[in-house]
């Protein structure tokens, strides 16, 4: 999957894809040698695969052995459309993501859905907000969407004429991780139409906007784990028959704790990356949202370490406000102020960046490999 102006090459791919008149496809990066022989060597392209599969598209985690969501021509279409009408109709699409990950993807898709030719902004090299906005002016249809990760928001926030490109837009959807709510509230202060998304590779992307399941999509608890069912499901895992995750026929299990008030799924944190501290569960995205309140913090991450006394630790990653200097101590007392005490952390990094990986999502292997080696050196 190439970047920049390179992604109409592979437009007619994707429309025999929603046709299911073709093969079925494997996106990989363009340029990217090495991924895409990591993803090649485990989900086997060329070996046979049932006729109505029509793209493979990995789960975006880089540890370990990939697994390939098997989507069909018609789970992606009725993902395309469920969006559309959700939105208001269909229109133009503008690709600020990879193009091999679900969310890239699907805002080609969407557009060749559509009838309309993406405006395309090249994030090889980075993500730029004067690039964005350049983009943004170039869209000619009656209505226009584009697809945006929480860290590419932050960044548009602190560029006027980025704010007030993306305010003319009909929606910006936002995935891959959660918003931080202050950043929200501050996108919707400038006009800006913000959708929040919640999906995966299995589901075909986003299947519940603004915490309401699109048509089609049907979502249940159990147990405080959110399972996702319906027309956008995908047939499973490439060469993975009996996945614990699609062991219940039309229900895919995430590993999503969440809850449904009044009709709408709020999703609290993730299940396999809770701490156990001192006996007691933190989940790290509870904590997270509450410490990116405090106007030190721009982006902060939490997980755990290995703790002798407590088995672990609880510590936060932060990217400070520019000039800002956040203390442990005024952190520890920002969360007990909200959460209790075991939630806190016990200890402070500070980062120029937050690694990713995938589009949007905090590298916390990364992290804590990194904390794990300052600490023994």
């Amino acid at each position: 999957m190439p970047t920049g102006a390179g992604v109409g090459d592979v437009l007619p791919h994707l429309r025999d894809a929603l046709e299911g008149s073709g093969p079925a496809w494997l996106p990989v990066p363009g340029g990217d040698r090495r991924e895409t022989h990591r993803l090649s060597s485990a989900l086997r392209p060329g070996e046979p695969i049932d006729d109505d599969i029509a793209l493979v598209v990995t789960t975006s985690g880089t540890t370990g052995v990939p697994k390939g969501a098997m989507l069909t021509s018609a789970a992606l279409r009725a993902s395309g459309e469920a969006t559309h009408e959700r939105l208001g109709g269909p229109g133009q699409w503008l690709l600020a993501l990879p193009t091999h990950h679900i969310a890239g993807l699907q805002v080609l898709m969407r557009g060749v859905l559509a009838g309309t030719e993406p405006a395309v902004l090249d994030v090889s090299d980075g993500f730029l907000t004067s690039g964005l906005t350049s983009a943004i002016s170039g869209m000619r249809s009656a209505r226009r969407y584009t697809s945006l990760v929480p860290t590419q928001l932050i960044k548009t926030l602190d560029d006027p004429a980025c704010v007030e490109a993306l305010a003319s837009l009909d929606a910006v959807l936002v995935g891959g991780a959660a918003t931080p709510l202050p950043v929200l509230e501050r996108a919707r202060a400038a006009g800006i139409t913000i959708v929040r998304t919640y999906g995966m590779s299995e589901t075909c992307g986003g299947s519940v906007y603004d915490g309401v399941p699109l048509t089609g999509t049907t979502v249940r608890i159990e147990n405080g784990r959110v399972l996702l069912g319906g027309d956008m499901l995908a047939s499973g895992y490439r060469g993975i028959p009996e996945h614990p995750a699609f062991a219940e026929p039309g229900w895919f299990r995430t590993d999503d704790a969440g809850v449904v008030e009044d009709g709408v799924l709020r999703i609290t944190g993730r299940l396999d990356e809770a701490i156990s501290t001192g006996g007691l569960l933190v989940i790290p995205q509870v904590v997270e949202a509450v410490l990116v309140e405090h106007p030190d913090v721009r982006e902060c991450v939490v997980l755990g370490l290995p703790d002798e006394r407590l088995g672990q630790r609880v510590v936060v990653v932060v990217v400070p406000e520019p000039g800002a200097r956040p203390t442990l101590d005024d952190l520890r007392a920002h969360v007990v102020a909200a959460l209790d005490s075991t939630a806190a952390p016990r200890e402070l990094a500070i980062v120029e960046e937050i690694p990713m990986r995938g589009p949007g999502k905090p590298n916390r292997a990364a992290l804590r490999e990194h904390l794990l080696t300052s600490t023994t050196r």
